[in-house]
C-alpha cells in the first residue's frame, strides 16, 4: 500500500507513473516476447515492492523501487546447461565488420559442458538469447542467425543505436573475452504446414528473427514436404545498411534458385553514396514500404478498373479464407506502426492498423515481434 502524509494522492500517483515510464527496459522484462514466454520462476523475495519515506512535516522526500532484475537475481553458473534461468559464460571467438561501420557479425561460443541438446526449443525457429552487460547489469534479447550448432557456436548480427547501450559494449568487445548470456527464449513458434504463405515485413536488425526462421526453412534446402512460400521485404536506411554479404548473399541465391518458395524485396530510404556488395542501385526500390509494394509482394492485380473502386466492389484481402497468409512484422516501433498499427498496452499485440490494416488483416494473420 502507498502512505501519503498531507501529499495529495495524486501527486504520488504521478510520481510513480514517471519512474516506470524511465525503467530501464529489461526491468519489464521484454516487451516483445511477454505475450509468448512466462518470465522465468522467481522467488518470493522477487516481488515488487515500493515504499515511500515521509518526513514528520508531510513531505515526500523519497520513493525507492525494488523491481525484479534478472540481470541482477539470475545467478551465474560455469559448469551447467544453457539456460533461461541462469546466466552461462561464453566466449567471443569472432567479430567481423560489415560494410555499415555501426555492425559487426559477432560470433559466441558456449562451451562444450554447456551446449543444451538440439531438442525442440533450439531446433525449431524462431528463439533468442539475453546478453547482458555486466558494466550497467542490463541484458536485452539477441537472435542466433543460425541457431546454435554442434560444437555451441551462435552468430550475431548487432548494431550500435544511438541508446543502444548493450549493443555498443558488445560491439567493444574482442576476441577472447567473455560475456554471460541466459536463453533460450522462444520468440515465435514456428510449425510446418500451418500456413499457405509467411509474409515477413523488417527493418535494420529486425530481419533477423526472419534470418533464422529462412535458414530452418529455406536456405538448408527446400524440401519436398515444405509447402508454406516465404516472402521478405525488408527495409534499410541506405544500401551500406544492408544485411552483410554473409546473410544477404544466401537469401538472394535462394530466392533465384526457387522463386516459387521464397522471394526477397529490398528497400532503402535513399542513395546516400554508399554501395553494397551484393546489389547494385537497379536491384534496390527507394522509398518506404508501401500498401503498393507488400500489394505487389503478394503477387495481387493491384490495377482494378476505376470502376470497381467508386463502386467500393473491391473484396479486403484478409478476408479472402481460400489461402491462409501470416504477416510477420519486426523493426523499429515507427515502422511497426506504419505497418501493422502501434503496440498494444504493456506492449500487448494490441489492434492491426497501418497498411495491413487498411487491406482487411486481422490479428490472426498479423504479428509484431
Amino acid at each position: 500500500m502507498l502512505a501519503c502524509s498531507r501529499s495529495p494522492l495524486s501527486s504520488c500517483s504521478r510520481l510513480i507513473s514517471h519512474s516506470r515510464r524511465h525503467l530501464p527496459q529489461n526491468l519489464l522484462y521484454s516487451r516483445r516476447y511477454a505475450s509468448t514466454s512466462s518470465p522465468p520462476e522467481r522467488s518470493a523475495r522477487s516481488k515488487i515492492f515500493i515504499s515511500l519515506g515521509l518526513l514528520t512535516t508531510g513531505s515526500l522526500v523519497g520513493t525507492y523501487f525494488l523491481w525484479p532484475d534478472n540481470s541482477r537475481s539470475a545467478p551465474t553458473y560455469e559448469n551447467s546447461l544453457l539456460s533461461s534461468r541462469h546466466f552461462t559464460p561464453v566466449t567471443v571467438t569472432a567479430s567481423e565488420p560489415c560494410p555499415d561501420p555501426n555492425t559487426r557479425l559477432i560470433t559466441l561460443t558456449v562451451p562444450p559442458q554447456s551446449i543444451p541438446p538440439q531438442d525442440d526449443a533450439l531446433a525449431s525457429p524462431i528463439w533468442s538469447i539475453f546478453i547482458k552487460d555486466d558494466d550497467i547489469q542490463v541484458e536485452r534479447p539477441y537472435t542466433p542467425l543460425e541457431g546454435i550448432d554442434e560444437h555451441g557456436r551462435m552468430k550475431f548480427w548487432i548494431k550500435q543505436y544511438p541508446k543502444g547501450e548493450v549493443g555498443r559494449w558488445l560491439l567493444s568487445k574482442n576476441v577472447g573475452d567473455r560475456i554471460e548470456i541466459r536463453g533460450s527464449i522462444k520468440t515465435w513458434p514456428w510449425k510446418d504446414e500451418t500456413w499457405d504463405e509467411i509474409v515477413m515485413i523488417s527493418g535494420g536488425t529486425g530481419i533477423t528473427p526472419f534470418y533464422q526462421l529462412l535458414h530452418h526453412t529455406i536456405l538448408r534446402g527446400v524440401s519436398e514436404s515444405q509447402k508454406t512460400r516465404f516472402t521478405l521485404i525488408h527495409s534499410s536506411r541506405t544500401p551500406a545498411g544492408l544485411p552483410p554479404p554473409e546473410m544477404l548473399d544466401p537469401l538472394l541465391k535462394a530466392s533465384r534458385s526457387n522463386p516459387e518458395s521464397f522471394s526477397i524485396s529490398l528497400f532503402v530510404d535513399e542513395f546516400d553514396g554508399s554501395n553494397h556488395p551484393c546489389m547494385s542501385s537497379s536491384d534496390l526500390h527507394v522509398g518506404r514500404i508501401s500498401k503498393t509494394s507488400i500489394e505487389r509482394a503478394l503477387r495481387l492485380d493491384i490495377n482494378n478498373p476505376w470502376w470497381r473502386k467508386l463502386l467500393r466492389l473491391n473484396t479486403p484481402m484478409g478476408s479472402d479464407k481460400s489461402k491462409k497468409v501470416l504477416f510477420l512484422v519486426c523493426g523499429p516501433d515507427p515502422m511497426i506502426a506504419s505497418i501493422a498499427g502501434p503496440w498494444g498496452r504493456n506492449y500487448s499485440q494490441g489492434e492491426v492498423g497501418g497498411i495491413l490494416g487498411t487491406l482487411g488483416f486481422t490479428r490472426v494473420q498479423v504479428r509484431k515481434l
